[in-house]
């Protein structure tokens, strides 16, 4: 099995498909490399179809009237972006960039509605995807909207724990400017607070790596928002 091929099977939209429904959609995908910092689509592009990664970051984001970038997600190996408009038939609502070399995997829109209108499996997979998106962006709006921007932080870094099977220590797979647009603050702000919680000993920071020291602390802090 090759490594798309791979990626594919385990990727959530498909997993669980037999053997030759899979097949149809390794037809369809057209393989493409992106460069670091290089644009994927732009807000207001046809949603022409959606991606999912192989190798590499993705970045989503939008940028205001002033011009301030605010990242809203960022996706890595096995996930797919984009793949709202496929079902809706309108336009992009964000831009996409690579934010590492990239290797994607393209689904065109009208190769891939027909797959779902042969395979009725492959549409309740995919609701449960955007189900799960959904959920993802409602949490962010909360986050976002209700806590302050230690409460963010602490919530993010006990997630990238729970998802690392309750990892005591955590590495960024992005830079911290990415991860304050992600969180809706600026660099200075998360370095001031990040130094913060160093000293109140909550967490032990080491360029990328986080060690998570006081996990009961954090989980306060996400709840209350506030140092």
């Amino acid at each position: 099995m090759k490594k798309d091929d791979a990626i594919i099977s385990r990727c959530p939209l498909f997993e669980g498909l037999p053997e030759d429904q899979l097949k149809s959609v390794q037809n369809i995908i057209i393989e493409k490399e992106y460069g670091k910092g290089e644009t994927i689509f732009s807000e207001g592009e046809d949603g022409i179809g959606f991606y999912l990664i192989s190798r590499g970051m993705v970045k989503i984001y939008k940028v205001s009237l002033e011009g301030k970038e605010h990242i809203l997600h960022i996706f890595g190996p096995g996930e797919v972006f984009g793949e709202v408009p496929v079902f809706t038939g309108k336009v992009y609502p964000a831009n996409a960039e690579a934010i590492q070399k990239s290797r994607l995997l393209f689904l065109p829109r009208d190769e891939f509605i027909h797959l779902v209108t042969e395979n009725p499996s492959m549409s309740l997979n995919m609701l449960a995807v955007l189900s799960m998106r959904l959920r993802q962006f409602t949490a962010q709006i909360e986050s976002l909207s209700l806590k302050e921007v230690p409460g963010r932080l602490a919530s993010y870094l006990i997630l990238l724990s729970e998802e690392r099977k309750n990892a005591a220590t955590v590495t960024l797979s992005i830079s911290k400017g990415q991860l304050a647009s992600l969180l809706g603050t600026i660099p200075e702000t998360m370095s001031r607070i990040l130094a913060r919680m160093s000293g109140m000993n909550l967490i032990q920071v080491n360029g990328r790596d986080i060690r998570l020291l006081d996990m009961d602390g954090l989980k306060e802090l996400a709840e209350s928002g506030k140092l």
